[in-house]
């Protein structure tokens, strides 16, 4: 498939600037005394707990207020400091659409509520901390939301860079030590069925594929042959291209669990293209494409779509299993 991909991506909206909430620093990592006086402990170099269960309430609060804020109002700036990564850009694509669409805000805006939070807090040495929140919606019917907290510095606010649904009774046991914490795999963790910084590359090699260790489902299996299905209809074609994203804040992370596998959070990115045949036009798409779509749609559009995805990634030799899957429209060029 051919594509201008530097016209093709939006231009991701600058996180940089001012950050608009902070949260308490770790204690642990801050000044401790001792009787000889004042001992620094390095953050970069102790294994330490990503934060307390207040702080990781708190974190959660202030992402929902801030996510609620952004919807109301269709304005991406509203919680621009609570995102990262993957979910950055779905959640900015899917507010520019709302804003252009809808100016004046959110006329079916419904508040979304996280009760029954439960924090799984990550020991590690070294940034980024992070830690999972998994929590019942007030949307989704009865899956539960899972959100995982990061962030690079002790003074930087927490943003939700993977948000993911899922089952009931998905979410696996972790392996936990005495304090209720748990362990971060390492990325090329060797004894998994696929390294965490592997599953990014590995998932888009199935999809094109099918070649690897992914178990069947709906997001895989299902999802493949629903493309092939879709491929060639009368007077339309669909071609398919999907991209690893596991660099910076597109990077995988991985809890250890009871049996010794790992959940694991990543990203990828995916391409279709619909191509009308001679004579013909591709379907009128909808609103939300329109607002995010650059050129005009003549015989041809490209959509960009990112996805984050969470799989229990057990120990080598056995299947890869897809629990969730979350993909928003990022782009979109009429050719």
């Amino acid at each position: 498939m051919t594509r201008d991909r530097s016209r093709l991506r939006l231009r991701r909206r600058d996180r940089n600037g001012v950050i608009a909430a902070t949260l308490t620093a770790l204690s642990l990592a801050a000044l401790s005394l001792t009787v000889s006086g004042c001992v620094v402990v390095h953050g970069e170099r102790e294994v330490l707990p990503a934060a307390t269960r207040a702080e990781a309430a708190e974190a959660l609060k202030d992402f929902t207020d801030a996510y609620n804020a952004a919807d109301k109002a269709y304005d991406s700036s509203l919680d621009a400091a609570h995102v990262a990564g993957a979910l950055a850009d779905i959640d900015g694509a899917r507010l520019k659409a709302g804003h252009a669409n809808h100016p004046d805000g959110n006329a079916n805006h419904t508040p979304l509520e996280l009760t029954d939070a439960r924090f799984t807090i990550v020991e590690k040495a070294g940034w980024p901390r992070w830690f999972l929140a998994d929590a019942k919606g007030n949307k989704g019917g009865d899956a539960r939301w899972l959100l995982v907290f990061t962030r690079d510095r002790m003074d930087a606010p927490w943003e939700v860079a993977y948000l993911t649904l899922v089952a009931p009774g998905s979410v696996p046991d972790f392996k936990k030590d005495a304090d209720g914490h748990v362990e971060a795999v390492p990325a090329d963790s060797p004894e998994l069925a696929i390294s965490p910084e592997d599953l990014s590359r590995d998932y888009v090699s199935y999809l094109q594929d099918g070649d690897t260790v992914f178990a069947d489902g709906t997001h895989t299996s299902e999802w493949r042959a629903l493309r092939r299905k879709n491929a060639q209809r009368p007077g339309l074609a669909r071609q398919y291209l999907d991209e690893p994203l596991s660099g910076g804040d597109y990077a995988p992370l991985a809890l250890r669990t009871a049996d010794g596998g790992a959940l694991v959070f990543f990203a990828t990115r995916h391409f279709e293209k619909q191509t009308a045949a001679a004579g013909t036009s591709v379907p009128t798409p909808g609103d939300d494409v329109l607002a995010l779509t650059t050129g005009e749609i003549k015989q041809s559009l490209t959509m960009e779509f990112v996805s984050n995805e969470v799989v229990l990634d057990p120990k080598k030799g056995a299947e890869v299993e897809m629990l969730g899957r979350i993909q928003g429209l990022t782009g979109a060029k009429g050719e």
